[in-house]
């Protein structure tokens, strides 16, 4: 049997049939010039046309989404009509080139741009090229690059999905994905969690199998095998019994010996709200309120804010609902808050740090937050992303005040707040790591780039310390005051079953993560106690590699094979 191993980013043990992602649309001749009997004029009305309908099909798609897949659709539709896009080929027109060879070197300048940035920005280049794809379809009068239809189940396969096309998968369709690019934190990745779709990425030369060839996908190994015999099957079958078991969560986090870990859900949305309160989960631990935000040439009014979030608390009366403030900047720039000019977004104006550069947006989010809190039953607090001093934190819990929020709370993903966490907490209430940039910006690594996935890792022994740091930090501060302030994760090494004993064995007091994650997450988490779990986080920290770091634990932790996770 031939092997494909990979990164695994999402569990789960299946078996199926290969459908490859449709190869791209082809370059345009080089020099391709305008026909005879074209004008510039019409090349340009004829691209302007083109790029309007697929803004039109993305943002149509978008309505059919939520949460995080709607943000991404949203946002990558308007890289559709992005100006710098289209006036670039505009202009190449103009200099007699054809409409389909100037919006693919004009794509291709753009996305060069974004990749030399770096960073986020380096991930907005598959956007456009995604999106210059699909325009130059719509000038051949071809269908759109997507995924393949199909009426019987099938596991994906490709170098890597658009993020508008892992927006809208259909899991009763797509059983799995394996790409042979992409990181563990790249929208493949998320979107698979969320979806609870068993995934493998970075596995290099998948993308040459034939369509129809029957593979086995081992979504915690990382693996896909070709030609699965008796012990691939037997495994894909029990996981089918396996899986039905853990979509059960009864709603109580916790330890074996009764140490209570609440477990909360990362949401987009009311309609990812209302799905993680059936799931079980105890509150929100984040909730991205970008999703008012994007696809929009406009800032939202307060009254618009106002409805958004009541859908969310709604459906969480009674318990914590954690909202964190605009994130805008890098790979979700606004036109009326960030500045596409900066040239690393990654460390630019970015979150908390816009309410500089473009003062009153925070203080009209801030109010609209009251507003909703009022009207509703859940428990709110707010906190605010990419905080890196005690100043800023002490800033932002002055503006909390302000407005009439009484628990102001920072994210810690920036190394400076994890080192100062003591004098941050003297200023706030709570503090939630972000491990997706916390990683990221630990490790110098992109968290899209597919050869920097072992960097790209939260199993790193660098970032379990600048974790165990934030959490002596809360209790240092605790120390002075009697009261230790909570420190969760919000990230997604939360939703990682043998790292969430980890984080708790560090100290975390809260977890949260997509809603599928929940059940697994508790499964495992109610078979250690505490003492367990901090002796398996000694042992990831005293561990010299991710690699090792992750293995050591998970020997300890032979539930995981029996669950298949």
């Amino acid at each position: 049997m031939q092997v494909f191993p990979g990164v695994g980013v999402s569990p789960g043990r299946i078996i199926g049939s290969v459908r490859q992602m449709p190869k791209p649309v082809g370059e345009p001749a080089q020099g391709e010039r305008l026909a005879e009997s074209s004008t510039p004029d019409d090349a340009s009305a004829l691209l302007l046309t083109a790029s309007k309908a697929v803004h039109a099909e993305l943002k149509r798609r978008s309505e059919g989404a939520q949460g995080t897949g709607k943000a991404v659709l949203e946002s990558t539709a308007l890289m559709a009509t992005d100006p710098l896009l289209i006036e670039g080929a505009v202009t190449l027109i103009n200099a007699g080139t054809s409409a389909e060879r100037a919006i693919w070197d004009s794509g291709a300048s753009v996305a060069e741009m974004l990749h030399n940035l770096g960073g986020y920005m380096a991930e907005r280049a598959a956007d456009v090229l995604d999106v210059r794809a699909r325009i130059v379809a719509e000038l051949r009068g071809v269908p759109a690059p997507g995924i393949p239809h199909s009426d019987t189940p099938f596991i994906l396969v490709g170098e890597d999905l658009a993020p508008a096309d892992t927006a809208t998968l259909d899991p009763s369709i797509v059983m799995g994905l394996v790409t042979s690019g992409g990181g563990p934190q790249s929208h493949t990745a998320i979107i698979a969690r969320a979806l609870g779709l068993p995934a493998v990425v970075a596995a290099v030369g998948v993308d040459e199998l034939d369509d129809g060839t029957e593979v086995y996908v081992d979504g915690a190994a990382g693996t896909l095998t070709v030609g699965p015999g008796p012990a691939e099957v037997a495994a894909a079958e029990a996981w089918v019994a396996l899986a039905a078991t853990l979509a059960v969560f009864d709603g109580n986090g916790g330890t074996a010996d009764g140490h209570p870990v609440p477990l909360l859900a990362n949401v987009g949305g009311a309609a990812d709200a209302v799905a993680a309160a059936e799931a079980g989960a105890q509150g929100v631990g984040l909730l991205r309120t970008e999703f008012c935000f994007l696809g929009r040439d406009t800032e939202p009014s307060v009254d618009e804010q106002v409805a958004a979030y009541r859908g969310v608390f709604d459906a969480f009366p009674g318990k914590k609902v954690v909202v964190r403030t605009l994130d805008a900047g890098a790979d979700k720039p606004l036109p009326f808050v960030t500045d596409a000019t900066e040239p690393n977004p990654a460390l630019g104006v970015r979150g908390y740090r816009t309410d500089t550069s473009s003062p009153g947006v925070l203080e009209r989010q801030l109010a609209a937050i009251l507003a909703a809190a009022e009207f509703s039953a859940a428990e709110v607090w707010v906190m605010a992303p990419m905080i890196a001093t005690a100043e800023e934190a002490r800033r932002f819990a002055a503006q909390c005040a302000a407005a009439g929020l009484k628990t102001p709370g920072v994210m810690v993903e920036v190394p400076s707040a994890a080192l100062t966490a003591e004098a941050i907490l003297r200023e706030v209430d709570f503090v939630s790591l972000g491990t997706n940039d916390l990683t990221q910006y630990a490790m110098a690594a992109d968290r899209q780039l597919g050869p920097l996935a072992a960097l790209n890792n939260p199993w790193q022994p660098a970032v379990l310390q600048l974790i165990r740091l934030t959490v002596v930090g809360a209790r240092a501060e605790g120390h002075h005051t009697g009261q230790v302030k909570p420190v969760g994760v919000c990230g997604e090494a939360a939703a990682d079953p043998a790292l969430a004993v980890v984080l708790v064995g560090l100290g975390v007091s809260t977890l949260s993560m997509t809603a599928r994650s929940l059940s697994a997450v508790h499964a495992v988490l109610s078979r250690v106690t505490l003492d367990q779990a901090r002796e398996l986080a000694q042992l990831a920290l005293s561990a010299s590699s991710a690699t090792d770091a992750r293995a050591a634990v998970r020997a300890h932790l032979p539930i995981l094979e029996d669950l298949g996770l």
